[in-house]
């Protein structure tokens, strides 16, 4: 079995950034307590903590929280970019800051 997550794959730290230790599992100041029983399996460990995890073939992908990945999100800023509504009239996403914005977009594939 693969280990793949947010921060990369292979071991459980690798594939998360999540350490398991014997206070519980930890990264950077935060530690979760883990119960026994799921110390020596990273998918009933995941699951137990109620974070998502995906099987496909020989790889398992562990994902984060919602929470986490919100947070994360919260404070980036998409790249500056132009398009033209149905009009034909251009607006650029800067010009939009401090503002909420929502993008709607679709592709024909």
């Amino acid at each position: 079995m693969t280990l793949v997550g947010p921060a990369g794959t292979g071991t459980l730290e690798e594939a998360t950034g999540w350490t398991l230790k014997p206070e519980g599992l930890c990264r950077d100041d935060v530690c979760v307590l883990v119960p026994d029983n799921v110390r020596g399996d990273p998918v009933a460990l995941w699951r137990r903590l109620e974070w998502p995890v995906v099987t496909s073939g020989d790889d398992t992908y562990l994902g984060e929280a919602a929470s986490t990945r919100a947070d994360a999100l919260a404070g980036t800023i998409a790249p500056d970019f132009t398009l033209k509504d149905i009009n034909g009239v251009e607006h650029t996403l800067s010009d939009y800051r401090g503002k909420k914005v929502f993008i709607s977009s679709w592709a024909p594939w």
